[in-house]
């Protein structure tokens, strides 16, 4: 079955980096476009980042210039390159995928960014 998983969270302080990596199995990975979502407390889950299969990337005006998404297909795995760190970058981070009107969601990283 479709699985993804997350991973590269943590806790970091203002201004740092961190990596998100989620790797994908039971789907053909280079035929879907891949997102980033994520949710902070008390708030609805907003979208990050999609990278589609022609590597083209969009980014929400809240990241743009901060964040970068990338893929490997090879690999099965999406990632998403996380910079200048704000603590309202605080959230779950899920990545997701559609297909055959599904869609698929992992269980999410914690990111904590510290002021």
């Amino acid at each position: 079955q479709v699985q993804l998983v997350e991973s590269g969270g943590g806790l970091v302080q203002a201004g740092g980096s961190l990596r998100l990596s989620c790797a994908a199995s039971g789907t053909i990975f280079r035929l879907n476009t891949m997102a980033w979502y994520r949710q902070a407390p008390g708030k609805q889950r907003e979208w990050v980042s999609t990278i589609d299969i022609r590597y083209i990337t969009n980014y929400a005006d809240s990241v743009k210039g901060r964040f970068t998404i990338s893929r490997d297909n090879g690999k099965n795995t999406v990632y998403l390159q996380m910079n200048s760190l704000k603590p309202e970058d605080t959230a779950v981070y899920y990545c997701t995928f559609n297909s055959g009107g599904l869609a698929y969601w992992g269980q999410g990283t914690q990111v904590t960014v510290s002021s």
